[in-house]
């Protein structure tokens, strides 16, 4: 095999862990990292020169689930009109809150403000990439900002995991329906 093989197999193994992982952040499962290898398919020496400790991995599938939630708010307004593509990526957000609450769960205090920290920047900024073209057309009241959906969406982290696929999605439906301007 050679270094092009190599290095392609090495991405491909990187890929199927973290997938692992976020599939059993995303569910009840407990995160065990011996238990991602052999859901990856790779040995725990593959896992762990990859991801050399279980911080490593959860940060890595949190930033990437962030990295997408965000880069989604322009994809959805190339293809939609901006009170459509609010309502599809707040249907994203509820996917992407189970896997941050997974993520929280499994670590410890500091790293959780560290990552959080982290990604309130780029998700607001996403946001309000969507909330400022919905006013833009007039499909969204002017008196709304990110920070304010932010603050409704955080509910979604009291959801206990038995009730989370009957309300999760229900609620941020009348966070939309709060932000959609009703001319009068």
């Amino acid at each position: 095999m050679n270094e092009s093989q190599r290095r392609a197999d090495a991405a491909v193994n990187r890929e199927r862990i973290i997938a692992a992982a976020r599939e059993v952040v995303s569910g009840a499962g407990e995160f065990k990292l011996n238990a991602i290898a052999k859901r990856a398919g790779v040995g725990q020496g593959t896992l762990y020169r990859h991801f050399p400790t279980r911080v490593d991995l959860l940060a890595e599938v949190y930033r990437q689930d962030v990295l997408a939630l965000t880069a989604l708010a322009g994809e959805l307004l190339e293809r939609h009109r901006p009170a459509e593509a609010l309502a599809r990526w707040l249907d994203r957000v509820v996917d992407y809150a189970r896997i941050k609450r997974g993520v929280l769960a499994a670590v410890e205090a500091d790293v959780r403000t560290e990552l959080t920290d982290r990604s309130h920047g780029p998700i607001g900024g996403a946001l309000t990439t969507l909330l400022d073209a919905g006013k833009a057309d007039g499909t969204i009241r002017s008196d709304v900002d990110a920070q304010g959906v932010i603050i409704l969406i955080g509910f979604l982290s009291r959801l206990e995991e038995p009730e989370w696929e009957a309300r999760a999605r229900p609620l941020l439906n009348v966070v939309l329906s709060g932000v959609l301007r009703r001319d009068e």
